[in-house]
Formats: C-alpha cells, structure tokens, sequence
C-alpha cells in the first residue's frame, strides 16, 4: 500500500474536500471521458446523492460540479474567474470546457439533488451524464467522492482502486505494526522510510519542492485568516474571530498577565483562521481533508512559534511523519466525514499532527505511534452535524481543539517509552467499526446532532 504524502496534503479550495474538491475533480475526469468519445455530446446533466445532496448547497457541491463541469480545477482555481463563468453559465445557459463544442446545461435544471437512499457505493456519490440533441443520455459514469479529494469512479470503486499499488516501494507497510517492524529493521524513522518511498516514485527534487510548497499554501492560509475579518458566507451570520483572538493575544505580550493555558488559544487561533478560511472558500490544502484543514498547519505554527529549537527544516519530516500515519487511516478505516463521522476527519487530523509534533521532537518511532494513537482515540464516536450543511459550526472551533489534543498526546507520547495498551491498529479499526455502526443522520448530512438543535436554522 502506498499513498504519497501529495495524497493526504493537496492544495485546493473550500469548504470541503469531499463536496467541493472531490465533485469538481469529478467533473473534469467526466470532461476528459468525452474528449475521448466519438459520440457528438450536445449537453450535461448532473445529480448529487446522499451526503453531496443533503450538505450540497452548503458545501458549495453544486458550484463546484458546475465549474468543474466549465474546465475549473481545484489547484489552479481562480475565485474571480469562476464568480465570472458562474454568471455567464447562468446568463447563456451553455458550458464551453476546452477541447469540446459548447454543451447546453441549465443550472436550475440539469443539476438535481436526489434525496433517496445513497447510491451504493459510498454516501458522497454523483451520476454525469451527456445528453444529445434530442437529450436522450448517450453516456454516463457514477462518481464517488471518497473523501480527502480522492475520486473513483463506480467501477474503480468496486476494483478496490482506492491505493496505489503500483511500483514497490523500498518500506511499503499497511499496518502501523508492520511500520515499527521495518523501522526496527531498517534503524530508519518514518519520515526517512517515508522519504524513501516518495524519492522512489517520484525522485528528491519533486518531493522537496512539492512539500515546501504545501507549507508554504498552509502558512498563507494561516496569516490571511489571521488578518481578515467579517461575517462568513452561507446564512449563518458566523463572525470572524481568529484575527480579534490573534490582535488580543498579541496585545497582552509582555503584559505578564497571560495565564499558562492562554498557549491553547494559540493552536486554537492558527487553526481557526485556517478553517474560516476554507469556510469562506479560500485556498487551502486538505489535511487529510478541508473540513479538518486546520489542525496539522497549526500544529506546526504553534511548533514553529513557541516551542525552543524548532525549525523550518524540520518540517518535511513533520508532514511525511503526518502522512505515513494518514495513509494509515485512510486505507484500513476512512478519513470521511460522510462515511466514518468527523472522526475521520479531525480525528484523523489529530493523529497526523500529533505523530507529526512526536517525530519533530525527537520521538522515536514507537513514541511517535503512541503519540497518533492517543489522539485517535480520544476522537472516537465523533459525528460530522454542520449547522445548515456549512462547514463552520461546529468546525471551526473543533479544529482548534483537534490541534490542542494532538499537542497533548504528542506530550504524553514522549513522557513514555513507546509501550502503551492500546496499539495504534486496534485504534483505527475501533474508528472503522464505529463509522460503520454510527447512525447515517450523523454522517455530514445536517439530520442530527447540532444540525438540529441550533434555534432559527
């Protein structure tokens, strides 16, 4: 099993990884299929299912079909471009994607959210199709957006083509058992195992450049949250808080009348700006996803910023640390919200940030999977309920204190000597079989928890 650390970190927009990202990667793999075809393609249809149509409007899903349907793309997006293709879509009613005849689609009815049972793959599915000029269907394909910005098709799906098992690669591992065994073996840590299988696939240079720039887009995402203020998009009246929280704690430096634990406001800040960043559709890059952006960038501000000897250079170990321990969870359980609850989600986050923190400060390997563990496990049972299907409330605030536990359980984890109960496997398939058994209303569709008990939504 081998999942690159540009798998679990991709650059891309908000709010969501799965609803935003994942259609409108959908979309342009749907644009390349006709390119390929012979049939003369007149026009485009779309339905969203499960969770893409219960969150959709509020994950902006039917935005992000729509461009993606346009020629956008989640890495290069432009916000103005696509505000002025929006427009013009509605305005002419047709799409003109590169490479094929303008195709007619009408917003208000060739996108339909179908709020039946889920297609059977997987709760965030969605049917492309391509009509011609009579508007019969002359070709379709069922996607499944399977969180983190990860796409398959139905027939990928039912493969098994959710990793990559191409190449070998020198220290390929499933399990967090067998990645202490082979760095036992090896003598090596998991970010230099990590390293090794990356500069394989893809050689040094791309895999250095490739993470300076996800540090790069993650420390971005932080400072422009921390500076901008205002009220959220989507109806919820949401206030900016991160730059008056950042404004404040800078006031009181130097004061000596911050308590010890005003540190938490610190990772809560980093995070916070990152994820009303996301919230407003901002770039930022999935970690493992977007709902959960936030907790491992502000990890490493806080580490970066107020822990003695940190260093910059040390940061591709962070994030190969952090995706080693991603990749984990991703292939034996979910980093889904609409399939596991947001325990995939800032759960998972947590764990990567806190084996990330762990390895960053010298822990071994055994500390380091004690350190994910822990935090793992104090996120189990965790429901994805955004307030009115946006991913601000309770979000936002859930990633600051995802980055807090993960700070704490990489503390813990170095305390130790590595041994502990419960081993880091036995975690994530409790999450797994959590997920499975958690009632759908829980599971990123705005039916149950928060989503319903908040008045006037």
């Amino acid at each position: 099993m081998f999942l690159s650390v540009f798998d679990m970190f991709k650059v891309g927009i908000g709010p969501s990884s799965s609803h935003t990202m994942g259609p409108m990667v959908a979309a342009a793999r749907f644009l390349d299929m006709l390119r390929a075809s012979p049939f003369a393609v007149h026009g485009l249809r779309a339905s969203l299912h499960g969770s893409l149509a219960f969150t959709g409007v509020g994950h902006a899903t039917d935005r992000a079909t729509i461009l993606g349907l346009a020629g956008f793309s989640p890495e290069s997006y432009d916000a103005e471009k696509a505000e002025a293709a929006l427009q013009q879509i509605r305005e002419t009613q047709t799409l003109t994607p590169d490479g094929l005849p303008p195709l007619q689609f009408d917003p208000r009815a060739d996108l339909t959210f179908d709020f039946g049972p889920n297609l059977p793959g997987h709760a965030n599915g969605m049917i492309l199709m391509a009509t011609d000029t009579q508007g019969d269907v002359i070709l379709q394909e069922t996607y499944y957006s399977i969180g983190g910005g990860f796409v398959l098709t139905e027939a990928e799906l039912a493969d098994g083509q959710d990793t990559d098992e191409g190449a070998p690669v020198p220290y390929p591992f499933k399990t967090a058992t067998e990645m202490l065994l082979l760095a036992k073996t090896s003598g090596k840590s998991i970010a230099e195992m990590k390293r090794a299988n990356e500069v394989s696939r893809g050689g040094a240079d791309k895999l250095n450049q490739g993470v300076a720039r996800l540090w790069d887009v993650m420390n971005a995402c932080i400072e422009r949250g921390l500076t901008h203020d205002g009220i959220l998009p989507g109806g919820l009246n949401v206030k900016r808080r991160a730059k008056g929280i950042h404004d404040a704690l800078l006031a009181e430096r130097g004061m000596n009348l911050t308590a010890p634990h005003t540190i938490n406001d610190w990772m809560s800040v980093y995070a916070m700006a990152v994820n009303e960043e996301n919230a407003a559709g901002g770039q930022v890059v999935t970690a493992p996803t977007n709902g959960a952006a936030g907790v491992v960038p502000a990890v490493i501000r806080y580490w970066l910023d107020h822990v003695p000897g940190a260093s910059t250079s040390r940061i591709p170990d962070f994030l190969l640390t952090a995706a080693a321990i991603g990749g984990l969870v991703k292939f034996n359980a979910s980093i889904s919200g609409a399939e596991a609850g947001c325990q995939a989600e800032v759960g998972s986050a947590s764990a990567m940030a806190a084996a990330g923190l762990c390895a960053v400060m010298g822990g071994t390997p055994e500390q380091v999977e004690n350190a994910a563990e822990i935090a793992l496990e104090h996120h189990l049972g965790m429901t994805c309920d955004p307030v009115k299907g946006l991913v601000q409330v309770p979000c936002i605030e859930r990633n600051g204190l995802g980055a807090i536990k993960a700070v704490s359980a990489a503390s813990l984890a170095l305390r130790g000597d590595g041994t502990h109960l419960v081993p880091l496997d036995a975690c994530i398939e409790t999450m797994r079989q959590t997920g499975a058994d958690m009632s759908e209303k829980y599971k990123e569709t705005s039916l149950g928890g928060l989503a319903v008990n908040i008045p006037n939504c």
